[in-house]
């Protein structure tokens, strides 16, 4: 957009909005915020720069930005792909980045120190479900005689117990068995290592106290860090023989006819949480009028996303293409944006939500699902030593902010923009979901009980362990 016609936009822009309450009631608790958020007003910093990954669950990013969300806030922002997930975190701390789209472990590694230590926040939870988990087309030949068939076809869920005999013959020759995963605290890391270890087949441990990071302590498959966008490539050459990714890069190795997905992370963990939207805690404090307007912009395009069952979706899909986002076909994204995942080439089932952007409180920032996080950074050991329950609770409260998202959705229900019953009730609200059973291995989460949750696993850190 040109200047001129950005200023004229911000003279439409200022107003002065409604008095919004200081405290946000969720549940028994109240959640306070600074005196600065008693009213909202004016973004005190317009000019602002995201970072994002290439990756289609970036998508809230780049709706609110063509659509003019953002702007609709006073807010002037542009986006820029980063080249990887720290490079991505290191932005956001040192200030480079106002803010970005970011693995949901990144703000709570961060916060307790694993990795680089800074206080990052988010208000904002940009989506659910969203990943796969690949093998090579000589790995998926392996797994075939043990995976059941129904009707010509493979029955899905494809449980790691498939690949587990392919593992061990690996092992008996000497070979390591290898697959890439995106970030150490990304949500790929852990749903490949729950899916692995649901399979017998274990994932290998963390031991930062011993300076060992490489998470391959006792593994049977070894798991290493590949960017996104070069995952179909770095398996195709023969240097992983697998992967867990977002889209596109599964339906990438379908279209290229180099690997298989042999499953979804909606069929390991049910509307799982996916990817946050982060910032420094430092940024939500000085400029919270900009923080607030921020998170309306991005509630409108998540649930843009996900309006009139999923309407808008080819849409996204052509905006999704354009080399300055994902930058994919438009086909390998339409492949899951559009309701749709296709495992083996032709085999494309109706999956109407793999990715979910609105539906379902996806935008909710839940207590939960941090400690969710948290249970398998101590499980895998990446927390070293034995944490309470309390202690779970009281770091998810540091970093996830529903008392922020909540300042935001208020706005927009007042406005008209969305309705009440779009959004939990804020009044009851405890940030805390009910128990979920919709495990690949059947075991109940409770994040109010997150040292039981641990226990209940074969493999894995539990109580008092420490490597």
């Amino acid at each position: 957009m040109m200047k001129d016609q950005k200023i004229t936009r911000r003279s439409l822009l200022k107003r002065s909005l409604s008095a919004l309450a200081l405290s946000v009631a969720v549940g028994t608790g109240a959640f306070t915020s600074t005196a600065a958020f008693a009213e909202l007003g004016e973004p005190e910093k317009e000019e602002l720069k995201f970072g994002f990954i290439k990756l289609t669950d970036m998508a809230p990013l780049a709706i609110a930005y063509e659509k003019g969300f953002f702007e609709d806030e006073g807010l002037y922002v542009t986006l820029e792909a980063q080249a990887n997930w720290k490079v991505l975190l290191d932005g956001v701390i040192d200030g480079q980045l106002d803010g970005a789209h970011m693995l949901a472990g990144q703000p709570l590694a961060a916060t307790i120190g694993f990795g680089t230590k800074a206080h990052i926040v988010t208000p904002f939870s940009m989506d659910l479900n969203g990943n796969g988990i690949t093998v090579s087309n000589e790995i998926w030949e392996k797994m075939k005689p043990h995976v059941p068939v129904a009707d010509g076809k493979p029955v899905h869920p494809i449980k790691a117990d498939y690949l587990k005999p392919v593992v061990e013959d690996f092992k008996k020759e000497g070979k390591a068995f290898k697959m890439g995963m995106v970030f150490p605290v990304s949500t790929h890391n852990y749903e490949l290592r729950y899916w692995l270890a649901a399979g017998g087949i274990h994932p290998g441990y963390y031991a930062p106290h011993k300076n060992d990071i490489t998470g391959q302590i006792d593994a049977d498959a070894q798991l290493s860090v590949t960017p996104p966008p070069q995952m179909p490539a770095t398996m195709e050459a023969g240097t992983i023989h697998g992967y867990c990714v977002g889209e596109p890069w599964n339906q990438q190795a379908v279209f290229k006819g180099i690997g298989v997905p042999v499953i979804t992370d909606y069929e390991i963990w049910k509307d799982n949480p996916e990817k946050v939207f982060g910032l420094t805690k430092e940024f939500t404090e000085k400029y919270p009028n900009t923080t607030v307007r921020l998170v309306k912009a991005l509630i409108r395009a998540g649930e843009w996303l996900d309006a009139n069952d999923n309407a808008n979706r080819m849409e996204a899909v052509k905006i999704l293409a354009k080399s300055e986002y994902v930058g994919a076909d438009e086909e390998v994204i339409a492949n899951s944006m559009t309701g749709t995942f296709e495992y083996e080439k032709g085999d494309k089932r109706d999956v109407p939500d793999f990715n979910v952007f609105f539906r379902y409180n996806a935008t909710y920032p839940f207590y939960s699902d941090a400690v969710w996080y948290l249970t398998q950074m101590r499980r895998w050991g990446q927390i070293s030593d034995a944490k309470d329950d309390k202690w779970f609770d009281e770091t998810a409260k540091s970093v996830y902010r529903p008392d922020l998202y909540a300042l935001a959705a208020k706005e927009l229900i007042a406005d008209g923009t969305l309705k009440a019953e779009d959004f939990p009730d804020f009044e009851t609200e405890t940030g805390y979901k009910k128990p979920q059973s919709e495990f690949i291995d059947g075991v109940t989460f409770d994040g109010t009980k997150p040292n039981d949750y641990l226990k209940a696993f074969e493999i894995g850190l539990k109580g008092d362990d420490k490597l």
